[in-house]
């Protein structure tokens, strides 16, 4: 038989040192890999310096992007070894696996996310968040895994380390025989038997024009390529399979993702560990602990010369009291959780997330064939001096600054077209500040959201654009309208500006509602108020923002009047959000006309006491009622009569806006205070949980000062026991008990 067959396992870094040295040694005519044969043209890039694993191949319908899959490979991985390797010495390369495009087809399906154990076959395509998924099950079997329970092994990677990572050159043809004796006792997958027919298929073809090939697949096909299957079973196999369209590029990939716990099934569990394995060429424990080292050392953790030396012979010592040939990833581990950790979880964890896993990310090179609206991000990210990194990271942007107000508007612009890299930060989202707090953390399936966005537009900004436009066509409600007005502010989308504002103005002419008329008039008054800020155009905003208030001004007395405890609380919501954007207008013509509404619906007597109470404490803090005018109103719903219930709402209300005022205004406080004195014992009950909302809404500055106040206000009266004063009667009464549980007298101090 003309070819080579190794059978490897993927991202195994004793795989890929031991393929190298038999490709040298036996150098091949054509070299075949297990992978979709759509990336052929794509083999070429492996020799630039710009393709930096890890990286993979991304495959995708190109009528329909979110059917996408993943092919990735790590500087370790046995087949990017090889492949660079024949690249560099001239060697033709060829994926020689079943084409992704019959997989899209229908009749194969894309292996599942979940896809099959660590170490058998692949390297699986991994699928995208949005790719369809299978509900093919695992393979029947694990065969690295029945390999190491055969030799006494509980867990199948440190079984390979010890087998094959520790021991230099794996032996291809014991590999082959193992598998071939579990596969003969195990199920067959049907995927597998189509996939492998297609193998030995190209297999036939390359032996007509090659007398030396090289084939490099993982170890589970092994046994089916060197089967004695005729051409024509497999031909019947593959008969009436129909292709799809497709389309293949390279994408940066992380170590992240390459982990087996991330749900790619050719995974592994420890992929920093293993580039370590492949990259030192000797003296790998000391030289791994001195990376720990200097993890914990970056996070203020003092470890010295002394703990490396010490956790070096540790880890030696336990690999020989284990019989490994090597210390493992476990035995590194357990020595720096010991000497370097001092036995705290979370700095082996530190060091497990930025060794074990790694937090490497790919790259590609600028001109590699791909869709021009990547390119454009990548060279907007030059622009702004913004490099995609996989671990998360904090971004605190100035928007006075030219570089980070073009920073925020390309993180807002992604997320228009879902591309989350930026996440903004909730504590300063939204607020009109110059400043912007995000969260960054690049992901690989953003490439696919990348050849999806591209449908809409060439560049960021143009499918950005497109897809606002398309956004506000398709709104149904105010809401989402308005929504789409604040992300053309911060955006920057000046083109989606025009037909968003013909919608929302469309969409408020027909919504008769006034709460979602004052619901939208937040996000407009904060446009308009900081569109300066991001030198945004704002011109016509303004007019459709005037008209929505003086609809909210006609409509709001009508919407307030008998209304329910829920409904209340949302209106008072709203009353706040659009106070408060009347507030940042700054129009005094609007203003005017917003507390001459609420003046005239404060005063009504079928009004909700939380509403009532709210609209008073507006209008006191606008200069439109002084204290006197406050507290006759207040004393109404506090007189006797008046259902407990209402007065605490109308309390509840008046004091939703902090309480500062009570600290302040005494006489306001005083009279509070003597309401809730005279509350009945019957009603209390129902009046305490309203209450304690209020209050305990308030700093506790705010309550602390509060009690001191009443406290020192009853000493100054010498108010009578029972109040919120101290009642030595009613001290005492407890003096019994305490005297029978401490054994001890407390009215005398005498011995019981």
């Amino acid at each position: 038989m003309p070819e080579r067959l190794y059978g490897i396992r993927h991202h195994g870094p004793g795989s890929a040192r031991a393929v190298v040295q038999e490709l040298a040694r036996h150098r091949p005519d054509v070299l075949l890999v297990e992978g979709p044969p759509e990336a052929d043209e794509l083999v070429r890039w492996v020799a630039d310096v710009g393709l930096e694993p890890p990286v993979a191949l991304l495959g995708y319908a190109s009528d329909d992007p979110r059917r996408a899959a993943f092919w990735p490979f790590a500087v370790f991985s046995p087949e990017w070894q090889a492949i660079r390797w024949a690249v560099e010495q001239g060697v033709p390369v060829r994926f020689f696996d079943l084409p992704f495009a019959y997989r899209l087809s229908g009749e194969v399906k894309p292996p599942p996310a979940d896809g099959p154990a660590p170490g058998d076959a692949g390297p699986e395509a991994e699928q995208s968040a949005e790719a369809e998924q299978s509900a093919e099950p695992r393979r029947p079997v694990d065969p690295i895994g029945e390999l190491a329970a055969a030799a006494g092994y509980d867990d199948p990677e440190r079984w390979w380390e010890d087998v094959v990572e520790h021991r230099g050159m794996p032996a291809f043809e014991a590999i082959a025989e193992a598998m071939t004796a579990i596969r003969d006792s195990a199920p067959e997958d049907p995927d597998d038997l189509v996939r492998e027919a297609y193998m030995r298929t190209v297999l036939r073809d390359v032996r007509k024009a090659h007398d030396e090939i090289a084939v490099v697949c993982g170890a589970w096909h092994v046994p089916a390529l060197t089967r004695k299957i005729s051409a024509k079973d497999d031909t019947a196999l593959l008969r009436g399979r129909r292709k799809a369209k497709v389309a293949f590029t390279w994408v940066p990939w992380t170590y992240g993702r390459l982990a087996s716990w991330s749900g790619y099934g050719a995974g592994v569990r420890s992929p920093g560990w293993y580039h370590h394995l492949f990259t030192a060429a000797d003296e790998v424990v000391p030289r791994w602990l001195v990376d720990a080292a200097g993890v914990l050392r970056n996070e203020g953790v003092p470890t010295s010369s002394a703990h490396v030396i010490e956790a070096t012979r540790l880890a030696e010592s336990l690999a020989t009291l284990r019989g490994r040939p090597l210390a493992g990833l476990a035995e590194v581990t357990e020595a720096a959780e010991a000497v370097m950790c001092d036995g705290e979880r979370l700095r082996v964890e530190l060091i497990s997330s930025k060794l074990v896993v790694g937090e490497r990310l790919g790259g590609v090179p600028e001109d590699m064939p791909g869709v021009p609206l990547a390119k454009d991000l990548a060279a907007q990210q030059r622009a702004c001096r913004l490099k995609p990194e996989a671990l998360e990271r904090a971004l605190d942007l100035d928007l006075r600054k030219e570089t980070d107000l073009r920073r925020s508007r390309l993180l807002h612009q992604l997320r228009t077209i879902d591309v989350p890299w930026g996440e903004p930060v909730a504590a300063r989202r939204g607020t009109g500040t110059f400043r912007e707090e995000w969260r960054l953390r690049w992901q690989p399936e953003f490439a696919v959201r990348l050849v999806e966005g591209s449908m809409f537009g060439t560049t960021v900004v143009a499918a950005a654009t497109a897809r606002v436009t398309r956004a506000a066509a398709d709104a149904e409600t105010l809401a989402e309208v308005t929504a789409l007005v604040e992300t053309c502010l911060l955006a920057d989308l000046a083109g989606a500006y025009p037909p968003v504002l013909s919608a929302l103005d469309t969409r408020a002419a027909l919504d008769a509602d006034v709460n979602h008329l004052m619901a939208a008039i937040p996000a407009l008054a904060r446009t308009l108020r900081y569109g300066d800020v991001r030198r945004t155009d704002m011109a016509g905003l303004a007019t459709v923002t005037a008209s929505l208030l003086a609809r909210v001004c006609a409509g709001l007395p009508s919407a307030a009047g008998s209304v329910s405890d829920e409904a209340a609380k949302l209106l008072r919501d709203r009353i706040d959000g659009v106070h408060a954007a009347v507030g940042l207008l700054a129009d005094d013509e609007m203003r005017d006309r917003w507390l001459a509404t609420l003046a005239s619906l404060a005063g009504r007597a079928d009004l909700h006491g939380l509403l009532a109470g709210r609209l008073t404490r507006l209008l006191l803090d606008a200069g439109r009622l002084d204290a006197a005018e406050v507290r006759r109103r207040l004393r109404l719903p506090l007189t006797v009569g008046t259902p407990p219930a209402h007065a605490a709402a109308w309390v509840e209300g008046f004091l939703s806006g902090g309480g500062l005022l009570l600290v302040h205004d005494e006489a306001l406080l005083a009279l509070l205070d003597d309401w809730l004195a005279d509350i009945p014992a019957a009603a209390f009950d129902d009046v305490l949980p309203l209450l304690r909302r209020t209050f305990g809404a308030f700093d506790s500055g705010e309550r602390r000062a509060i009690g001191e106040r009443i406290a020192g206000a009853r000493a100054a009266t010498g108010a009578a026991p029972g109040g919120l004063g101290f009642d030595p009667a009613r001290a005492d009464l407890v003096l019994p008990t305490l005297s029978a549980l401490l054994g001890r007298d407390l009215t005398t101090g005498e011995a019981g």
